[in-house]
């Protein structure tokens, strides 16, 4: 007897999820090998036992963070402040391309031209060194513009594909119900599509979390500076290197997955 299509492809499926289980744990295994062969030609010790004291710490059974996690807060701190001042950036600088009018298109044009011409790391050089001691800035806020700005000029680019991409005709719908500009981009382009951008724009964020630990070389003592002090004092170069990049891999997924949600819960709204 000829098992049905439904059983057929369904015992496929678990077959193929067998096989694709099976190489992920071999791959993950070749990685561990290939890691303990190099360290061991090194002659590097593992000290794994001691990670979890720059994490937490349980005094009298009360919690308090470690140095790591302290500053994973001044990571997500400045992040989060970086991520709204990226969006509002990326939202004005695109609006202000597709304006008419020619001083606004040459300002943001000259805006993108040196952002995404520049390293990162010469502009927060350029912010932190040049910018703040004449406006009296503290290092915080100038690591908080200069990854607003260099992210933000990405993010217009995002926002004007999404806004191109709405039909001419719902611009023509919003302007016969009376409204002006403001209204067709309130009420209805911007709706439209942001669900149609969440997805570059989730990629976006993640970038920022990662470029965030450009702010070490500043002196302020995010996620990655307190990782190099704590490998200066105590030499655990792998395991505190593995910890952080764990710390970064968690936040970006996260991030990656309540984005999606957002975006989703959003477009069915709308």
């Amino acid at each position: 007897m000829f098992e049905p299509d439904g059983q057929r492809i369904q015992a496929n499926n678990k077959k193929n999820f067998l096989i694709d289980s099976l190489l992920f744990c071999l791959l993950i295994l070749g990685f561990c090998y290939l890691l303990y062969k190099g360290t061991e030609s090194l002659g590097y010790n593992w000290q794994w036992f001691r990670i979890p004291e720059f994490l937490f710490n349980l005094n009298d059974g009360k919690f308090s963070p470690g140095i790591l996690l302290q500053g994973l807060g001044v990571t997500l701190e400045i992040t989060g402040l970086s991520f709204i001042l990226t969006f509002a950036i990326g939202l004005g600088t695109a609006i202000m391309r597709l304006s008419n009018s020619f001083t606004a298109k040459s300002m943001a044009r000259i805006y993108l031209e040196i952002i995404r011409n520049t390293p990162l790391l010469i502009q927060l050089f350029f912010i932190y060194f040049v910018i703040a001691p004449i406006v009296g800035m503290n290092g915080f806020w100038a690591s908080v513009i200069a990854l607003s700005l260099f992210e933000g000029a990405y993010a217009s680019e995002i926002f004007r594909a999404g806004i191109t991409s709405i039909d001419r005709g719902q611009w023509e719908a919003a302007y016969s119900l009376g409204g002006d500009r403001k209204f067709a981009y309130i009420n209805v382009v911007l709706p439209q599509a942001v669900p149609r951008i969440a997805p570059p724009l989730a990629g976006q964020a993640i970038a920022l979390v990662k470029d965030s630990a450009l702010v070490s070389t500043v002196a302020i003592y995010d996620l990655t500076m307190q990782g190099q002090s704590i490998i200066s004092e105590t030499f655990l170069t792998f395991e505190i290197w593995f910890t952080v990049a764990a710390i970064y891999l968690s936040i970006t997924l996260l991030l990656s997955w309540a984005l999606d949600n957002a975006a989703r819960k959003f477009k069915s709204e709308w």
